[in-house]
């Protein structure tokens, strides 16, 4: 009798258990994402949560710095880089779940001025970049490590204008640094990508760099094998379908 009984109290337990955590809600994911992306991936965000699913949670830094919070064991669940290389790096570091990277999103590169500036240059070999700049610096993410700053010292190299700038840079630890630079007219010019110009009101777009100055501006999103959260993977999937990708084409996005 005390076996039975034992028995129907731990089956009764387990049912309850099962109970429970099948009534517990389902938990945000955390999302890493680059800077760029801010209201792209907050409006992908929203729209996944008028699907009933509980909104995730967006952290935005340069892709640089997510990488390294990546490498150092931040509990993240999915991370979208603005270029390949960083996530090439933490998938080298083996934190990138298998299948789970794609790459989903294309930008441009542009040259920028305050609203109010009557600057113009047309972008090609020999353009003369220093001297649009008269006595102020160029905003650009940080060339040593921040991606929207790799591609800006690829395009300048490639055109012959980086020996110019390079001494006359005001560099930033992300792009929408640079590009709030330019905004508040602290710095008559920046770089930055075409999304960035699109979203801020406070700047123009002086002229694009061509595509062939630097490598191809590709934006990857992997799900991280620290990742214990269902809904990081069911949410990365949205953001990969053809409805997730129509809300970045909304801010400017390229897809692919």
């Amino acid at each position: 009798m005390r076996t039975f009984v034992a028995s129907f109290l731990a089956a009764l337990a387990m049912l309850c258990g099962i109970a429970a955590a099948a009534a517990a809600p389902a938990q945000p994911p955390l999302v890493l994402a680059a800077a760029s992306l801010q209201e792209s991936m907050n409006a992908a965000a929203d729209a996944w949560a008028r699907k009933g699913h509980p909104r995730p949670r967006i952290s935005f830094a340069a892709s640089s710095a997510l990488a390294r919070q990546i490498a150092s064991g931040a509990p993240a669940d999915l991370f979208v880089s603005a270029d390949e290389p960083w996530m090439d790096d933490i998938q080298g570091k083996g934190l990138v779940r298998k299948g789970t990277r794609l790459s989903f999103l294309r930008n441009d590169l542009v040259l920028i001025a305050p609203r109010a500036s009557t600057v113009r240059l047309t972008i090609g070999r020999g353009m003369r970049l220093d001297r649009a700049l008269g006595n102020g610096r160029l905003a650009v993410a940080d060339p040593a490590g921040v991606p929207a700053g790799i591609y800006a010292k690829q395009a300048l190299t490639r055109l012959g204008a980086w020996p110019s700038v390079q001494d006359r840079l005001a560099p930033g630890d992300s792009v929408r640094a640079a590009l709030a630079l330019v905004s508040r007219g602290a710095a008559p010019l920046g770089i930055v990508y075409a999304t960035d110009a699109r979203a801020d009101p406070g700047v123009r777009v002086v002229a694009a760099f061509p595509a062939s100055s630097h490598d191809p501006i590709s934006y990857p999103v992997a799900t991280l094998t620290a990742s214990r959260n269902p809904q990081g993977e069911a949410f990365r999937r949205f953001l990969v379908s053809a409805e997730g990708k129509a809300v970045f084409r909304r801010f400017g996005f390229g897809t692919k």
